[in-house]
């Protein structure tokens, strides 16, 4: 081919585009950079098909397409430049990397030519992403960009999904090549594979034999669209179903057979209590570490509880619990072919176990009586009740670590069949979810989402108010403002004797930063502001925020399931994550 026919050819970065588009992308987020420009005047000419979302940190962008990923079941796409870009969306991808979330990360990086001599913004990008993804590979050529492309997209999606990572060189997105855009689609999972007979029958056996069954519903549930299967399989066996955080909605919780989140974190209790009597426990699409698990003490590890685990990963099914029926596959899939194999079951056993549960339950909110509101400050679980309240239980919730996670797993009852419900428990990152809520919104255009944060990790997410405001996205905002470092200040108190350092930094004006970015805001000390600003933001086409102060958790427990014998004086010991 002549050099003439060659640059009559489309640029690297024209084919990483249209390839993008072919497969059905839609949506980038993304922050420029230097060896990046000739990336967006490519973006530039094909705004028709691509919306590039402009975020203010490229960590950020990442958990913008984190949370779009989640909530609308396809791929995220997300586009730094080298140097401090990759760097700080390295950071921005492991949560997705833990909680199995399908992100891909586009960066730029330097000129070929330039490797090796200490230019501006040089680092080995592939060491850098090795931890945080399950793919990453750097395009030497423009004409390889279509089928690099495809490769990770049919990566990220397939499998246990996760985010990979594609690098291009400025040179290589300049140079001109010929090729084809190859096809595909965004959706997840790309592959629906049965788990084997034998151990299908095997599990079956099991479930029907037992006394006391439980499913352990996880993130893997939302991933793979399973909720109608879930909800068929419980109720044609009378499974009583917990979930994990990341599981969370995977079962409408005001459903009889619904138990509520389980593990150390927002537990309700008799979720921890089903699952540590249960003789059998069928786990699907979780983890099931120690947080979701509280120490592997629901369900326990003894060796007269049959286990088996739902994965699409066959290292991970079973890998934490000794004994157990790793049953590989798609969680959909998997579930119908269990109900296929389980007898129903008889009226006697589902009327105990509904009783039992509904018994459960109402014993627990006998105990949970309003707490008490106290120079200013509001509970945090009469916050998230007011909410629930105002906003309904389909709304598109998002939350940081901390004050919200326990609160909303224990008192927002979700009206399920949805992953309405995202907290980053992959990794717990602190300012996730701003950006996060941002991705919601982009995600499902017009539809009001809650975002719950703390002053601490509104520190560290605040500059993508600004985005939110330029968007004109319909988020409500709400800072639980406890003025410290409050979980970990809580464990110091639990643990070391009540000794507290480095955890109270200096106060957040969550109203006047709002303000400067061009959002309304105001401050609740009472519920009856609360509730009225509330309503003023479902009413406002824009985003909105909510300053509420809180206590402390020395003052305001939450129900996280490893304090309250701390708090007695039962155990010093620091539960093991």
């Amino acid at each position: 081919m002549t050099s003439e026919t060659t640059a009559s050819c489309p640029k690297g970065a024209e084919l990483l585009v249209d390839t993008l588009v072919s497969h059905g992308v839609d949506t980038v987020f993304g922050v420029p950079g230097d060896t990046g420009v000739i990336l967006y005047d490519a973006l530039a000419h094909r705004v028709d098909a691509v919306r590039h979302v402009l975020a203010r940190d490229q960590r950020h962008a990442g958990y913008m397409a984190d949370g779009y990923a989640r909530t609308r079941r396809r791929l995220g796409v997300c586009e730094v430049s080298s140097g401090g870009g990759a760097v700080c969306l390295a950071s921005g991808l492991g949560e997705a990397y833990a909680a199995a979330v399908p992100v891909l990360a586009i960066t730029s990086d330097i000129h070929r030519r330039s490797r090796g001599t200490g230019a501006l913004t040089e680092i080995d990008q592939e060491a850098l992403f090795g931890a945080v993804t399950k793919w990453c590979r750097t395009a030497e050529r423009a004409a390889d960009i279509p089928a690099l492309v495809t490769e990770a997209v049919t990566t990220a999606t397939g499998g246990r999904p996760g985010p990979v990572a594609l690098i291009l060189p400025e040179d290589v997105l300049e140079e001109h090549a010929p090729g084809d855009a190859a096809g595909g689609g965004p959706a997840y999972p790309a592959h629906h594979p049965r788990a084997a007979e034998y151990a299908v029958t095997s599990t079956a056996a099991d479930l029907a034999g037992a006394d006391r069954p439980v499913i352990l519903a996880g993130g893997g549930v939302h991933a793979s669209g399973a909720w109608p299967q879930l909800r068929a399989l419980a109720e044609h066996a009378a499974l009583p179903v917990a979930t994990t955080l990341h599981g969370k909605a995977a079962l409408p919780e005001d459903h009889p057979l619904s138990l509520g989140v389980a593990g150390a974190n927002g537990s309700r209790g008799y979720a921890d209590d089903h699952l540590a009597a249960a003789d059998a426990v069928l786990i699907v699409g979780s983890r099931a570490n120690a947080t979701d698990t509280d120490g592997y003490t629901c369900p326990t590890r003894d060796a007269g509880v049959k286990i088996a685990q739902i994965d699409t990963d066959a290292a991970r099914a079973g890998r934490d619990f000794p004994r157990s029926v790793p049953l590989v596959g798609d969680a959909a899939i998997v579930l119908d072919q269990l109900r296929a194999r389980l007898p129903a079951a008889s009226a006697a056993a589902r009327t105990a176990r509904e009783e039992a549960i509904a018994a459960a339950r109402n014993a627990w909110a006998a105990t949970a009586a309003p707490a008490e509101l106290h120079d200013g400050l509001l509970p945090p679980r009469e916050v998230v009740l007011l909410l629930h309240r105002l906003l309904g239980p389909r709304a598109w919730v998002v939350a940081d670590p901390g004050t919200p996670t326990p609160h909303l797993a224990a008192y927002w009852e979700s009206a399920g069949e949805a992953r309405s419900v995202v907290i980053p428990r992959g990794h717990g990152p602190m300012g996730y979810a701003i950006p996060a809520a941002i991705g919601v919104a982009v995600a499902h255009p017009g539809e009001r989402v809650l975002c719950m944060t703390t002053e601490g990790s509104l520190a560290m997410g605040v500059g993508d108010w600004e985005t939110a405001a330029r968007l004109a996205l319909p988020i409500t905002f709400v800072v639980l403002d406890n003025t410290s470092m409050g979980w970990i200040k809580m464990l110091q108190r639990l643990h070391l004797e009540q000794r507290c350092f480095g955890v109270d930094p200096g106060p957040v004006d969550a109203v006047l930063l709002a303000t400067g970015m061009g959002i309304p805001g105001a401050r609740a000390t009472t519920l009856d502001q609360l509730e009225l600003l509330v309503e003023g933001s479902m009413d406002h086409d824009g985003p909105a925020v909510i300053h509420v102060p809180v206590p402390e958790q020395k003052d305001a427990s939450p129900p996280v399931a490893p304090w309250p014998a701390a708090l007695a004086g039962r155990t010093t010991t620091r539960p093991v994550h």
